[in-house]
């Protein structure tokens, strides 16, 4: 006999009622060991009860799995009671990572095809919650019947199985296509709702779905015609907004609809207007409703008239008292910036006001949009703003906004006096916050800008005597004193109020910053070589600077006693060479045929490596992890020697002779791949100085519907060459056309040996898992020969 157990509601006062953790365990472990003893002695009555103890058991986090079994039990029962408790301990305790689920296809597959409303809506639940693929597969003829069944309650169930179904098994769009169209005539709120939903899965997810329910774009347009103007239902109704869950579905599904298709977008163009104008924006169910309207008008091909007017909703949210309609209007405005960027422009003053928000995500998102909106036309008003805010902003918001400003200065810069105002003003305000190249910047700015050095060095000594802690200004204004140290001497200078400065100050200050606790080694690497530059540069007596340095030659910093040591020496055994080797900086030419020869051979280096920095050591094992995918060749990275031209080559180059051999003929590019919109295409180029390397350069496109994410390409060829991957461009390929990955390949073939290549592809589309391997036999013969 089995020992009397708890009911289940005993069970929960008795849970409850525990006063501590072991109390609880110690009641758990108790029935749990009735309700096994009740399993093995296979009592049929009881079963269902006990089943539902322990459900309540796993809820509360403790071990459950041995009623695996007992749930198909139920299942299979004929009672209602039985099959009820069965499904509802299925859905818990079962999931694709048991093998037990597919055990219950077949009782699901006959409670679908029994008639009973109530066993098929278990059913439906169940197989919408824990159906594998297999599953899926298996069942999907009996789903689609049941779309169809006079009762909707058995449809709108099917209608969210079919949904469950797509996202696990795309292939299966062409099943339930045929039935969504007759679906759309529905009255019933909940049938119309899940079918909406199941032809956004379908049309997300299948371009041949996509082009099918094109043509009902103006029977959706209907539909939200009605429930703009006369409603659908009053009791579907949201402070006085008509069924705005399912507004926002359609007004979701005309998106995808009329994404890049002219006609479709033609049809919507007019309800679009009409629901972006009528509708309440006083609660939140309408501000939800002209969201999805905004995110709508965008992304289709609207009229311009259309876009400004979602440009001025968005305008509006961001006046609302509610912070998160204000973000999400911060964060589409950001959006729109580079499509509808005059558009967007009127409402400056309202983004630059939510500058002062107290909510960090809110003033973070402000200060994005801020910088996005910086023109040549506004640029002085906008930097005055922003400069503002970096004095009051919080810590963790100083870099980004020290850095856009510094790179909207470089940009948009009226003048170079304007510009190297800003820079001072920011490396006053926040020099710890700045970029590294901030330093070099300013200092290749004033050294180009010949008419203001006097007024620069002037300004860096003014803020270096006020202020010797933030670094990067410090750094440049020692550079700064160092190379123009007579002129702020002279102390002639018609832009600012003449200062008169003697030499032992500014030596004073100098060594200041070399004894300052707060001086980093490369700050006091900037003073000792100021202090050295100024010894050629003063007319007094250079005692002071040969002491200064001299202190320095037994510095603990490696960097700063090496250069103490050398300009000691140039002092002992050099001093007639000392004011040739330290005179000034030549001027920092931008302009002339020389800086646009350098910039071209930039931009054709900028293509021969476009895919991303040199990875790290870690990345490049990953990346060649691809061991005996060709041949037995390694997956170990190969080091390539380097591109020595030889001597004839550049003789020629040299010379410029007319005899210098032709260009060789462009390599045609190959495409190797096209699955489901995602296309890969391979470029070759041989270098002239090096015919034996081949630069081939991978670019994976996607004209699909869907992102293309965690994109990985590894390649493998022959023992007798070698191989070296550079790191890609990224790792997603954005649907539409978005910016395509590109990836360099660097093959070494000094034997000139026919060309194999293999490649392994993986990476996640339309939220399956991809994986490609192939091999690339039809190289163009000009790649190695």
């Amino acid at each position: 006999m089995v020992a009397p157990s708890l009911k289940l509601q005993d069970l929960i006062e008795e849970i409850r009622g525990a006063k501590t953790q072991a109390q609880e365990r110690e009641v758990i472990q108790k029935e749990c060991a009735h309700i096994r003893a009740s399993f093995r002695d296979g009592d049929p009555v009881h079963r269902h009860r006990q089943l539902a103890k322990l459900l309540y058991v796993h809820m509360l986090g403790y071990p459950a799995h041995f009623g695996q079994m007992e749930c198909l039990k139920l299942i299979a029962s004929s009672r209602f009671t039985d099959k009820r408790v069965g499904y509802l301990g299925a859905m818990l305790l079962l999931d694709e990572r048991h093998d037990a689920h597919l055990l219950i296809t077949n009782s699901i597959k006959n409670d679908l095809s029994q008639g009973i409303q109530p066993v098929q809506g278990l059913a439906l639940c169940t197989l919408s919650t824990m159906g594998s693929a297999e599953m899926c597969r298996d069942l999907a003829p009996e789903v689609e019947k049941l779309l169809l069944q006079p009762s909707p309650y058995v449809r709108k169930k099917a209608i969210l199985t079919a949904v469950h179904m797509i996202r696990k098994v795309p292939e299966l769009s062409s099943v339930f296509l045929p039935p969504c169209v007759h679906l759309l005539h529905e009255r019933h709120h909940g049938i119309l709702l899940g079918t909406i939903t199941l032809i956004t899965e379908l049309c997300e997810r299948s371009p041949a779905a996509l082009r099918h329910f094109r043509k009902v774009v103006p029977q959706l347009v209907q539909i939200l015609r009605t429930l703009v103007t006369t409603g659908y239902s009053t009791e579907h109704s949201i402070s006085g907004v008509s069924d705005p869950f399912l507004q926002v579905q359609i007004l979701h599904l005309l998106r995808i609809l009329g994404r890049n298709h002219e006609e479709s977008s033609e049809t919507m163009n007019d309800l679009l207007a009409q629901v972006a104008t009528n509708t309440d924006t006083s609660r939140n169910a309408g501000n939800a409703v002209l969201f999805e309207t905004v995110l709508t008008i965008m992304d289709i091909h609207s009229a311009a008239g259309l876009r400004v007017l979602a440009v001025n909703i968005l305008g509006r949210f961001l006046l609302n008292s509610d912070r998160n309609i204000r973000y999400v209007a911060l964060t589409s405005l950001l959006r729109l910036v580079q499509s509808d960027h005059s558009a967007v422009q009127r409402h400056r003053p309202t983004v630059v006001d939510c500058l002062q928000e107290t909510d960090a995500s809110l003033s973070r998102r402000a200060l994005e949009l801020s910088l996005a909106l910086v023109n040549s036309s506004n640029v002085r008003a906008m930097m005055q703003e922003l400069q503002a805010f970096l004095e009051s902003c919080p810590p963790d918001l100083r870099a980004d906004c020290a850095s856009g400003i510094l790179l909207a200065a470089e940009r948009f810069a009226p003048t170079k006096r304007w510009h190297i105002d800003t820079i001072l003003h920011v490396l006053t305000t926040a020099g710890a916050h700045v970029r590294d190249d901030a330093v070099a910047n300013l200092t290749q700015l004033i050294g180009g800008a010949q008419e203001l050095h006097a007024y620069s060095v002037h300004r860096l000594y003014n803020a270096l005597a006020e202020d010797i802690s933030q670094q990067p200004l410090v750094q440049v204004a020692a550079w700064c004193i160092g190379e123009y140290g007579d002129l702020l001497l002279e102390g002639n200078c018609e832009e600012i109020e003449p200062l008169q400065v003697d030499e032992e100050e500014v030596l004073a200050l100098l060594e200041k910053v070399l004894q300052s606790h707060m001086s980093l080694p490369a700050t006091r690497g900037y003073a000792l070589t100021a202090l050295m530059k100024l010894s050629t540069r003063l007319q007094g007596d250079n005692n002071r600077i040969r002491q200064v340095v001299s202190i320095y030659r037994s510095c603990l910093d490696v960097e700063l006693q090496q250069r103490a040591v050398e300009y000691d020496t140039l002092f002992r055994k050099y001093d007639h060479m000392r004011a040739a080797i330290l005179e000034k900086m030549p001027l920092v030419e931008r302009d002339g045929p020389q800086a646009d020869e350098e910039a071209k051979q930039s931009k054709e280096a900028a293509q021969l490596s476009e895919a991303a920095p040199a990875p790290t050591e870690p990345q490049a094992s990953q990346l060649l992890d691809l061991l005996d995918l060709l041949d037995g060749a390694s997956g170990d990275a190969q080091h390539l020697p380097p591109l020595d031209p030889s001597p004839g080559v550049a003789l020629v180059y040299l010379l410029d002779l007319p005899c210098a051999p032709p260009p060789p003929a462009p390599i045609p590019d190959l495409k190797v791949f096209e699955r489901e919109g995602v296309q890969l295409n391979l470029s070759f180029i041989r270098p002239p100085e090096n015919p034996a390397l081949l630069l081939i350069t991978i670019t994976a496109t996607n004209s699909s519907e869907g992102d293309v994410t965690n994109f990985i390409c590894q390649a493998a060829v022959p023992k007798s060459l070698q191989l070296q991957l550079q790191a890609p461009s990224g790792n997603t390929v954005p649907a539409q056309g978005g910016l395509p990955i590109t990836q360099l390949f660097r093959i070494l073939n000094p034997n000139k040996a026919p060309l194999r290549l293999k490649l392994r592809l993986t990476y996640n589309h339309f939220h399956q898992s991809v994986q490609e391997i192939f091999e690339v036999n039809n190289l163009p013969v000009e790649s190695w020969q």
